[in-house]
């Protein structure tokens, strides 16, 4: 599985050079709305037709889940053992307003578990990359050696939590459990940052909680899920269970927790209406 891992890591560079290309244009870029109102650039479909090819080449018999593709149906999918999910671009309004955090993400799910996964930065040339299958993740950047991930050890009741929240999609529940989470921390850091980096700030040991109270597909979260829960964190819904994917008709996560600590008692920080 480690070179499995390894040829993805390579494609999500690949899809990274494709939109590098159109960001380091000085030329404005090209927006278009989908039907979900979300935008799309070239750079999206770029990145998604080196995806899918390259995959293809590596399997052609793994079905592939992609945002920029046609969506099979429901009583298709729900069929897949196994199937890649990919965003080829997570972050696009970070990506149209030129901020840099913005990802490339490819996940392998298995009945519902994120096998592997890989986070590619295409402006740091930075990957996060690991799995359960491998037991471990790493981060890498540019052509350094990959360096082993590990989560933090969890805050302590009365000390310091990290709390990482959405830049463009925080809300009011956000806002009410960081009024609750005061109740118990002297001290909390609140870090804002888009797309996907958010789930590998914890996957590193940078943050101990992302409270993610707003809508997000599956193929936003696949593949940093599995990053981190390869170090020892999870992603978990506000009934404390870990996120599963394919489950159903739509792939719009439920609202959620990522933790870097399991063994911490996050269930205390539930408020009425967190969900």
């Amino acid at each position: 599985m480690r070179s499995l891992l390894d040829s993805v890591v390579a494609i999500s560079q690949a899809a990274g050079e494709e939109i590098l290309s159109v960001y380091n244009d000085n030329r404005p870029i090209d927006v278009t709305v989908k039907d979900d109102n979300s935008p799309l650039t070239v750079a999206d479909r770029r990145a998604n037709a080196v995806i899918v090819e390259q995959l293809q080449t590596l399997d052609a018999s793994i079905p592939i889940l992609s945002e920029e593709i046609e969506q099979p149906s429901y009583p298709v999918r729900s069929g897949w053992q196994r199937y890649w999910l990919v965003d080829p671009l997570d972050g696009t309004k970070e990506f149209i307003n030129r901020n840099g955090e913005f990802t490339v993400n490819i996940a392998l799910i298995d009945a519902g578990e994120p096998l592997l996964g890989v986070v590619h930065v295409p402006v740091s040339s930075t990957s996060y990359f690991g799995g359960t299958v491998v037991s471990a993740a790493w981060k890498q950047v540019g052509d350094d050696e990959p360096v082993k991930l590990a989560v933090s050890g969890g805050p302590e009741n009365g000390g310091k939590l990290r709390l990482v929240a959405s830049r463009s999609h925080r809300g009011e529940l956000v806002d009410r459990l960081i009024r609750q989470i005061e109740t118990r921390f002297s001290d909390i850091a609140v870090v804002s940052m888009g797309s996907s980096l958010k789930l590998c700030l914890l996957a590193e040991g940078a943050a101990d909680l992302y409270p993610r109270l707003a809508p997000t597909s599956e193929w936003d979260t696949a593949a940093a899920h599995a990053v981190l829960r390869a170090t020892g964190g999870e992603v978990l819904t506000t009934e404390f269970r870990p996120l599963r994917y394919n489950q159903k008709d739509d792939i719009l996560n439920p609202h959620f927790l990522a933790v870097a600590s399991i063994d911490f008692d996050w269930s205390s920080f539930l408020v009425p209406g967190l969900n």
